[in-house]
């Protein structure tokens, strides 16, 4: 029996290989594809399919995915929903971008996706509601039936009428909200917020009324709920098991820079903004609406608390729980997480100048290690930092201030907190 397997399953190694090459072969003839669709791959006919993609056995890619030249889905990936995949993307076995509700996800060009990461998918944000058109069957297969048992004399009639009377149909389902006019432009970022356009266009015009209610009845159960987005710019690694989720509201999105590291097991929950050339660590999670700037570093197991801020060039210590603002250039630490000084080494290695750092040291040896002996407050010291001309002419003392400030703003969550030092 084992030798009657084993051959078994050596003759159709043989014959898929053959299939393989022989599609390959075929594809590369017509000069206008050149990449390869493994035979055991599902891929929609009206998705966009770059030049030079390979898609392997039991991936899946849907109607509305669009996948850039030079991309490779490794077998059993997935990309579903309103989905861009910029050129030269890797995503590996199990990966699963986009979903099927209504939003966009964009991922930018070289970025290679881990094995089962999941990145786009609604978020887990209890304030967002799937919501079904109450107009709508419960299921697809109950409203062909439906179409079928009315008859086609009566619809043949309907559009007859649209087309004579050529009046206006109501194409909201009875729920008031136009199902078929949704946004279909990606945000843009403008003067630091992210604001979206609407592009508003007619898709019923020139049809009849019954071809138009049964296009409304099969698209309303996919276009319910809010809209939601996840915006990924280009160069990151995101290694295996992680999870980005889109954005829980359609006026804000989750956005992720340009060249990070996520390392496997991570979570970026919705409408957080994290920037570029950022390191995360294992099973480092931040919250929702969280803002992480350039050039951080988390060590492994980091929790970091909703609406908090991490600063550039700042380190957060293995085990934290951030429940405060991080300033820029600050490491932290412990649960809670305290300030334990400057981040030295990340300096170092972002080649700020020894001056710079010699003047971080003082500035932030007059705002957090003032002596016990030393009544004046913190906001008393903070003043004195601001009078110091010398100490603010480097600019990284400037940055390191200014991100202190911002961080008891309104609706802002204040910096971690800190020891004081004895001078003995």
């Amino acid at each position: 029996m084992a030798a009657a397997a084993a051959a078994a399953r050596r003759l159709l190694s043989s014959r898929l290989q053959t299939t393989t090459t022989r599609l390959l072969h075929a594809r590369s003839s017509t000069g206008d594809f050149g990449g390869f669709i493994h035979p055991a791959a599902v891929v929609h006919p009206d998705a966009v399919i770059g030049q030079g993609v390979l898609i392997g056995p039991f991936c899946t890619v849907g109607p509305s995915a669009r996948i850039g030249d030079a991309c490779q889905l490794h077998g059993g990936s997935h990309v579903m929903g309103d989905t861009e995949l910029g050129e030269g993307c890797v995503v590996q076995t199990g990966a699963i971008l986009g979903a099927d509700i209504p939003g966009q996800t964009i991922i930018g060009e070289n970025n290679v996706i881990g094995h089962y990461a999941v990145v786009g998918v609604k978020c887990q944000d209890l304030k967002y509601k799937t919501l079904i058109n109450p107009g709508c069957p419960s299921a697809p297969c109950q409203n062909s039936t439906k179409m079928r048992e009315g008859g086609l004399e009566e619809e043949e009639e309907e559009e007859e009428e649209g087309k004579d009377q050529g009046g206006e149909v109501d194409i909201t389902g009875g729920s008031g909200v136009d199902l078929m006019n949704l946004f279909s432009v990606p945000h843009q970022l403008q003067q630091g917020r992210w604001k979206r356009e609407a592009a508003m266009v007619d898709p019923g015009k020139g049809k009849g009324k019954g071809e138009r209610k049964r296009e409304e009845a099969g698209k309303s159960k996919l276009l319910t709920g809010e809209e939601c987005f996840l915006h990924i710019g280009r160069n990151n690694e995101i290694r295996e098991y992680c999870s980005i989720h889109r954005s829980s509201k359609s006026c804000d999105c989750t956005v992720i820079g340009d060249n990070n590291l996520i390392m496997g097991s991570c979570h970026v929950a919705h409408d957080c903004k994290i920037g570029s050339n950022n390191i995360f660590a294992n099973n480092t999670l931040f919250a929702g609406h969280v803002v992480v700037e350039d050039n951080t570093h988390t060590a492994g197991a980091v929790v970091v608390h909703q609406f908090c801020h991490i600063g550039s060039y700042s380190f957060l210590g293995g085990g934290s729980v951030v429940a405060q603002d991080v300033p820029r250039y600050t490491m932290v630490s412990g649960d809670r997480a305290e300030l334990r000084g400057l981040n030295l080494e990340g300096l170092r290695r972002n080649g700020i100048s020894d001056q710079e750092v010699r003047s971080l040291r003082k500035a932030y040896q007059k705002v957090f290690m003032s002596s016990i002996t030393n009544e004046s407050s913190f906001e008393d010291r903070l003043a004195e930092l601001e009078q110091e001309i010398e100490l603010l002419e480097s600019p990284a003392v400037s940055r390191m201030l200014e991100s202190i400030r911002m961080s008891f703003d309104q609706g802002r969550r204040g910096i971690c907190k800190f020891r004081s030092w004895s001078s003995s």
